[in-house]
């Protein structure tokens, strides 16, 4: 695929450079106390948390690096994570969600308070504190890469040796407005990740606002990538109907392997 273009089943650029906004984001999805409203947002990021903390403290998976593609503006996905990979790589498509991570990570002030959300996992796992946590993600993070799953390289023009493990939440349907372009991105994104090596993606089945499309996992889809399903977790929306910003049934939590005899 040509660096320079994008097929135009991806979304336009501007619709997120322009128009996401970070803050109003994490304010309404990631804060604990939330409205009745935001229930299943709470939920799902519970969800998250309860899911990945399972899969990474089970001692099955470690390595040398591992890549969020699509990290948005939060870090609450590698908060489990990055006790068990020594490089952390972090990226995004918009640059307001890659400067708000760096604020974190340059503890400026004004950066989002993820602490409540390192308790939670520290309650789950009871081997850390959350200023554990802090020191160990500062420690391991480089800088944020910005991310184009339209490109055959994500990452272009930077490289980024083949990761141990490749982790994304609520990114691919957000970005692929139709399956071709799904399976196109997700397969640009299994290509990062060395033979053997882990995927994780987490996101929501039957959505018809906040993202564009439905999306459904079945194996051929997985086959055809050279990836193994290990685990499939669903948990269901309570509140469907009383949620005015996004729409979807259940969300997912999805982890596989890639088989050891694909490039």
């Amino acid at each position: 695929m040509d660096h320079e273009s994008k097929p135009s089943t991806f979304l336009p650029d501007e619709t997120y450079q322009n128009k996401f906004d970070p803050r109003t984001y994490l304010g309404y999805c990631y804060q604990f106390a939330q409205s009745p409203e935001q229930s299943d947002n709470g939920r799902f990021v519970k969800f998250v948390l309860s899911q990945l903390s399972s899969t990474f403290s089970s001692g099955k998976y470690k390595g040398q690096r591992l890549i969020e593609v699509g990290t948005g503006p939060t870090l609450h996905t590698v908060l489990s994570a990055c006790a068990h990979y020594e490089e952390i790589v972090l990226s995004d498509y918009v640059e307001a969600n890659r400067r708000e991570l760096e604020k974190w990570l340059r503890a400026e002030e004004g950066h989002f308070d993820w602490s409540a959300h390192m308790q939670f996992v520290c309650n789950l796992e009871g081997t850390r504190t959350p200023e554990q946590i802090s020191n160990t993600l500062r420690q391991k993070l480089g800088p944020v890469l910005k991310c184009d799953l339209s490109l055959e390289n994500p990452f272009h023009p930077v490289t980024v040796e083949p990761a141990d493990c490749i982790l994304s939440s609520l990114c691919l349907e957000a970005a692929c407005p139709d399956r071709d372009a799904y399976r196109r991105a997700l397969g640009n994104v299994v290509k990062l990740l060395r033979p053997g090596g882990l995927l994780v993606l987490i996101g929501d089945l039957e959505e018809n606002f906040y993202t564009v499309g439905v999306h459904r996992f079945n194996a051929d889809t997985l086959s055809q990538l050279g990836l193994v399903l290990q685990e499939f977790t669903t948990l269901p929306a309570e509140n469907r109907e009383q949620n005015h910003k996004c729409d979807f049934e259940a969300s997912y939590c999805l982890v596989a392997h890639k088989n050891m005899d694909s490039a």
